[in-house]
């Protein structure tokens, strides 16, 4: 059984068949599921098929190799990814987050340069936030860069990144001025493949997500040029990164919306067939009542995030509104999977199952992107 929702107005006919035909293929890519888990991360053969695909920078313009949409069909290649259980593909940042400081923020050469292979899979995106010491607090991370030559020479270390292993186009936030707190912070893109200096830590072992290729990187005495910089003009970064974490903010939301469909649809078809006292789990009471709540959860949530898409195609989604969705649909998304989990029973914790897959992936999104209690103290800051 599949759950009925609201068309959304942004999805037009164009962008429905987008939809489909990018469940069917990740649904495909379920055979792939358990390499991909037990070594950590896809096949980059996959990332290449989502290139052929028109899977990968949808929304970039054509003259940079992208298909030439909008936001609106990043969302909907977010949700098939997602009601398809392959939470391990960091399609989503690669395309929805990375591409994008790219096009608003880099000169033309850089666009050139880097968004069409982006597009076909040549060049796997990552951004590298995130240090051993510092979480949110992105004002005091501690990797920095000294002007040496035509060169940056940049030392430091970052963690919990996603596409780690594979990501060969890597933006780095550092500081090119230790002296000015946030004004010193600036974006430089790094391009790995064959690049002295740069090393990859080991694949971090998660909770959830196990086939997405979570890594910490090193720099140690890495040379770029100063090229790389993104932009033209130093210590922008911080204000480029406020810019952009509106859309990644709503990017985890929406990840969230197409796992909650999946997880209650899993429910609904197990707890008909299932069989408890002689009878079906679904005929308890209790258990239409616990699954008419999470679809209450689930329809909300939906309408909030079809919202949003629309005002962030018109320029219209402000931060503290970003910020409150992402904390608000990632608590709605735990509290579903925890309940799904709980009417699977026994069979709710074991791997094999989808379900349990779904409520381990589900924990990270009250992390990530900025922690649930940084989204609110952000939006009590605009009451």
């Amino acid at each position: 059984m599949t759950i009925a929702c609201f068309k959304p107005k942004w999805m037009d006919e164009e962008i429905e068949m987008l939809h489909e035909s990018a469940l069917k293929v990740f649904r495909d890519w379920e055979a792939h599921d358990e390499k991909w888990r037990e070594n950590g991360m896809l096949d980059r053969e996959a990332w290449l098929e989502a290139g052929e695909m028109g899977f990968l920078c949808a929304s970039m313009p054509e003259e940079y190799g992208g298909a030439g949409g909008d936001f609106r069909h990043e969302a909907a290649l977010i949700y098939a990814q997602s009601e398809a259980n392959q939470a391990g593909f960091g399609g989503f940042l690669h395309s929805g987050i990375v591409a994008p400081y790219i096009l608003h923020h880099g000169t033309e050469a850089q666009k050139q340069a880097w968004l069409p292979k982006m597009a076909t899979g040549e060049l796997i995106g990552a951004i590298a936030m995130t240090e051993p010491g510092t979480g949110s607090d992105l004002q005091n991370i501690k990797t920095y860069a000294v002007k040496d030559g035509d060169d940056y020479i940049i030392n430091g270390s970052k963690t919990f990144i996603t596409n780690g292993q594979l990501g060969n186009l890597i933006i780095v936030a550092c500081k090119t001025d230790r002296s000015l707190g946030a004004k010193g912070v600036s974006l430089i893109v790094v391009e790995t493949d064959n690049a002295p200096g740069f090393e990859r830590g080991k694949k971090l072992k998660k909770l959830g997500m196990a086939s997405q290729d979570t890594s910490e990187l090193f720099f140690n005495n890495m040379r770029v040029p100063q090229a790389n910089l993104l932009g033209t003009v130093e210590g922008l970064g911080f204000a480029q990164l406020m810019q952009e974490l509106p859309q990644e903010r709503l990017i985890v939301a929406l990840a969230a919306i197409g796992a909650m469909k999946l997880a209650l649809d899993l429910t609904i078809d197990y707890t008909k067939e299932r069989t408890a006292f002689g009878k079906p789990v679904w005929s308890f009471q209790n258990t239409r009542f616990k699954l008419a709540e999470c679809n209450s959860h689930y329809i909300a949530s939906s309408a909030l995030c079809d919202a949003a898409i629309e005002a962030l195609v018109e320029k219209n989604l402000t931060v503290q509104h970003a910020a409150l969705i992402k904390y608000w649909v990632t608590e709605k998304q735990c509290i579903v999977m925890d309940e799904c989990v709980q009417l699977f029973g026994g069979y709710g914790y074991m791997m094999e199952y989808p379900i349990a897959r779904l409520y381990a992936d589900a924990r990270v999104q009250k992390i990530y992107g900025g922690t649930n209690e940084i989204m609110k103290e952000l939006a009590s800051r605009f009451m």
